[in-house]
């Protein structure tokens, strides 16, 4: 069965036709600004330039909060006049398909439980590191929705203090170590907001301190979710990721602040399925 799985970023929108795990047709857009009529759209248009047919199932995998059965939109941190839209709904109106919704994150952990990095595990953690912080927690083989659908949102542990984050509070992690967050801070340093060219200079005193900053809080979120957890890995997707040695980098942070026995344990590892994940793990969920 073919189904069509689409991830929405706050700085792109991926879409890809999917047919038993394997991408078909792929098509990826700048996201049209944060407005919701645009961009829902946008991905209608995206949709049908696939070719989707009328049996063709639509998966969305969405950047923030959802309530329980997945139809409203409860807080989506990096979009203005989101929260509480019937995104579902509206969705399948627009696009004139049968649509299923779930967080991006857990769209992600699901392609790398597919295909993945992944494989063969029941408990593991995913962390994407894009715009925010998304995440995802698999326990027993299954996403970890809790009793509200609100769990999984790493990006929301508060390892800081008053620094602002898009959901309206302060201290969380996404707002210190989110590539949006690392972009405002760059800028605040009279520094490049480009966080690849950054990440190249990351040794330069001038950048440092960014990077420095950045993933020791990084660090201290994923110690915190290990301890919590205990789980087989923690999986990091996402841009951010994808900077060169960039878990070599990591890795001794984390470990610094891990108990002891946890140590032993720590399976630090990258996305396998890179962009793809997310648009798989998307389309998987129609497989429901």
């Amino acid at each position: 069965m073919k189904a069509v799985g689409v991830d929405l970023g706050g700085h792109k929108i991926a879409a890809a036709l999917v047919e038993d795990g394997h991408i078909l047709r792929r098509i990826s857009e700048p996201t049209s600004g944060r407005e919701p009529d645009g961009i829902l759209s946008q991905i209608a248009v995206m949709v049908k330039s696939l070719g989707a047919c009328a049996d063709c199932p639509v998966g969305v995998g969405i950047p923030g909060v959802l309530d329980a059965d997945r139809e409203t939109a409860l807080l989506l941190p990096n979009f203005s006049g989101w929260n509480g839209l019937p995104l579902r709904k509206m969705l399948s109106s627009k696009i004139g398909l049968p649509v299923a919704m779930e967080n991006d994150a857990n769209c992600h952990a699901l392609g790398e439980g597919w295909g993945g990095a992944a494989v063969g595990m029941d408990d593991f953690l995913l962390l994407a590191l894009g715009t925010g912080i998304g995440g995802a927690i698999v326990i027993g083989g299954r996403i970890l929705k809790g009793f509200h659908g609100m769990a999984g949102e790493p990006g929301h542990l508060v390892v800081g203090s008053g620094e602002p984050c898009g959901c309206g509070s302060h201290g969380h992690l996404e707002g210190i170590s989110g590539a949006d967050a690392l972009e405002r801070q760059a800028t605040a340093m009279g520094l490049q907001p480009d966080l690849k060219y950054l990440w190249t200079r990351r040794t330069d005193p001038a950048v440092a301190p960014l990077w420095d900053r950045g993933l020791d809080h990084l660090a201290k979120g994923i110690a915190s979710a290990i301890h919590l957890l205990d789980p087989q890995a923690v999986i990091l997707g996402g841009g951010l990721s994808r900077g060169e040695d960039f878990l070599a980098v990591l890795r001794p942070r984390v470990l610094d602040y891990l108990a002891a026995p946890f140590r032993k344990t720590l399976d630090l590892r990258l996305s396998l399925l890179g962009n793809d994940a997310a648009t798989i793990g998307a389309a998987a969920l129609t497989r429901d």
